[in-house]
């Protein structure tokens, strides 16, 4: 591994990394750092929490390619139960934008997840833009945000779901199946726990396994994260005191 890597060999041990790397793809479901702690012996809670972190960072590859071809796009919110908001109002969840490629004649490809400020153009159009490989045709609601995505050169098709006399779930069956599926996978493996500052890492596991949901060989996945490991840079966390009370949440 060169020095450019995730892997911070002053206090681990290379092969304390492989072994939680090997372990970490090899649970369908994702793993707690409390686990992680158990199974490789770790002194310290907090040094097994931040390698998980450093491997979902690792998980996204730089310079991977954009979707392409029909791709579905919307937003979903993420946090606690908030009382009271409709609609694309939200005080204290967080929202995060999904892209979805849909397959001819059915199914879905690969996805792409990112955490936005809010729903506004300035915040969904540039998500699409780092997703979405010009050309390609994006399919929204008729939200006004989206109204840019012509002029950056894709082929927009809103979607009226009121009109449509249809359910969201059946006009945009894409987003709302892998939104419903973020959720169940932050509640059962997470317990629900997103903060802002880490919640970007969680988007990223989540998305390595579902783009890789057909592949039955393991140790492939072992390997793709290998590969991811060695050509990303080095990143460094301090997580805050709340963090470390939460070993017993599954973080």
């Amino acid at each position: 591994m060169t020095a450019g890597t995730v892997f911070d060999r002053s206090r681990i041990p290379l092969t304390e990394w492989f072994a939680a790397a090997w372990y970490m793809t090899n649970q369908k479901h994702g793993v707690s750092a409390l686990g992680l702690q158990r199974l490789l012996g770790l002194g310290s809670y907090q040094t097994a929490w931040t390698m998980l972190q450093k491997l979902r960072t690792a998980m996204v590859r730089p310079g991977r390619d954009r979707l392409q071809g029909a791709v579905e796009v919307d937003e979903a919110y993420v946090g606690g139960i908030e009382q009271g908001m409709r609609g694309r109002g939200t005080e204290c969840k967080f929202i995060v934008a999904i892209a979805v490629e849909v397959l001819s004649p059915k199914g879905f490809g690969r996805i792409r997840l990112g955490r936005v400020d809010d729903v506004s153009g300035a915040s969904l159009v540039p998500f699409v833009s780092a997703a979405v490989e010009p050309g390609a045709e994006v399919r929204t609601d008729g939200w006004k945000g989206y109204n840019g995505l012509s002029g950056q050169g894709y082929r927009h098709h809103a979607i009226s779901v009121s009109a449509s006399g249809d359910p969201a779930h059946v006009s945009m069956p894409a987003v709302h199946r892998v939104a419903s599926l973020l959720k169940r996978w932050l509640l059962g493996t997470h317990q629900g726990s997103v903060t802002a500052e880490y919640l970007d890492a969680y988007l990223n596991e989540f998305a390595f396994r579902f783009n890789r949901r057909h592949c039955r060989r393991r140790g492939l996945l072992f390997l793709r994260l290998m590969e991811h490991a060695v050509v990303t840079a080095p990143t460094r966390y301090r997580p805050s005191r709340s963090n470390w009370q939460a070993r017993n949440h599954n973080i």
